[in-house]
């Protein structure tokens, strides 16, 4: 018997999803409205209430998205891609630069970060192709070269709109979907291979020289095939080899300096710098104890000596207002969405609905280990908000949206049944 939606729709994931947006608006209004408000231009000052629209305008496209059917997402996929490629490109030619990265549509009053948007279509396409494999000719490998190839099409162009930390994401989404979409393990450890190279690169070269020697010998060792130890020597040694060429020769020195200065941010040529920013976040991480300084009380944010707080620094002041314990709450909010999800996920028998629940989970823990591992100083400074938690509309709503689709998968996935695998 068909169950009804209002017996399948999962409000506790609603009700994580609005928990973790209050904890961003409660730090971003500190960060706003606070002793730290009076070093900020009036634009960052009015941060609070753009994020409460915008929270409204999510809570409203939640709404939307429940009443769609199934059909409408699986059908949608490739064209809802095209388009954020499409902008993604417009925010090439057109777009406004922020920060040093041309990811900015502004469509009157509205100013769309495209890139974000491009999520949501590169998950909903990669969901529909790795669907389709079931039932049609083409190796494990073809496949994973296909997925592969529509999340580094919009990663290239985030690339060129020099948005670093963004790209990175739809980079980590490769090992991700492809291990839920059930691809072989080593397949799955070829798409890895590049993402340790590249971080081995820029904490000491030799280790990732050694690391692409190794990997490629245990790739032809274990599969007996030598193919698939040419491309494990061209994942690992080629990444190897284009990050000591782009460290040496192509980014300017301030990039090199936010990619490396995580190693030892107190060295004298980043001390001024990025790494001063480092170690002021640290700093005021560790400063908040076991219980925090107290709400807009904490020294180092409201001193505003940590960059960018209502944004890609916005654990900072969690860790410092709220000490160790506000931390491991949201530490244990996000736990229980990412597992939430999970479980969404698997409830869904149908491939399309449980491999779009993987790259959301796959994009928030991106994005969750991503950010404070920049926090506390363990990963560069490479720009990455904390999903519904940091300030940014488009971010916001490009998370929203995708927690939406998985809501609307698992409830309505009955439906899903009579499409087939």
């Amino acid at each position: 018997m068909k169950r009804s939606w209002y017996n399948t729709l999962d409000v506790g994931t609603l009700l994580t999803w609005l928990a973790l947006v209050g904890v961003g608006l409660t730090a971003i209004y500190s960060t706003t409205h606070g002793p730290a408000a009076e070093q900020m231009a009036a634009s960052v000052q009015s941060n609070f209430y753009r994020q409460f629209t915008w929270l409204a305008i999510c809570s409203v496209g939640i709404g939307i998205s429940l009443m769609l059917p199934v059909r409408f997402f699986r059908h949608a996929a490739f064209p809802i891609y095209a388009t954020t490629i499409l902008l993604l490109i417009a925010a090439l030619v057109f777009g406004k630069e922020v920060n040093g990265a041309k990811s900015w549509l502004v469509l009157g009053p509205l100013r769309l970060q495209v890139s974000e948007l491009a999520k949501v279509g590169t998950v909903l396409a990669v969901a529909q192709l790795l669907a389709d494999r079931r039932g049609r000719l083409g190796s494990s490998v073809e496949y994973a070269l296909k997925a592969s190839g529509l999340i580094l099409v919009p990663a290239i162009l985030i690339v060129m709109q020099n948005d670093m930390g963004t790209a990175l994401v739809f980079f980590g989404l490769v090992p991700i979907m492809l291990f839920w979409s059930g691809l072989p393990f080593t397949t799955i450890l070829l798409m890895i291979s590049p993402a340790v190279a590249g971080y081995l690169s820029l904490v000491y070269m030799p280790a990732a020289i050694a690391f692409s020697v190794l990997f490629t010998i245990g790739m032809g060792w274990y599969t007996g095939q030598r193919y698939i130890g040419a491309i494990a020597a061209a994942f690992t040694g080629g990444v190897a080899a284009i990050s000591s060429i782009a460290i040496s020769y192509v980014l300017q020195p301030h990039q090199v300096a936010r990619l490396v200065s995580f190693t030892n941010p107190e060295a004298e040529e980043f001390r001024q710098g990025v790494g001063f920013h480092l170690v002021q976040s640290k700093a005021a991480i560790g400063s908040g104890g076991l219980w925090g300084k107290g709400f807009m009380q904490g020294t180092q944010t409201q001193g505003a000596y940590v960059p960018e707080q209502s944004t890609d620094f916005i654990f900072s002041v969690i860790g410092e207002e709220f000490g160790f314990v506000g931390s491991l709450v949201v530490l244990a909010l996000f736990a229980i969405l990412l597992l939430r999800l999970i479980k969404l996920g698997t409830d869904v028998k149908h491939p399309f609905g449980s491999i779009v629940a993987a790259g959301a989970v796959g994009v928030y823990l991106l994005h969750i280990f991503i950010n404070i591992g920049m926090a506390t100083g363990m990963l560069p400074v490479i720009g990455i908000p904390l999903p519904f938690l940091s300030y940014g509309g488009s971010a916001l709503l490009a998370n929203t949206a995708m927690l939406a689709i998985v809501l609307t998968i698992h409830m309505r996935r009955d439906d899903l049944s009579i499409y087939g695998y």
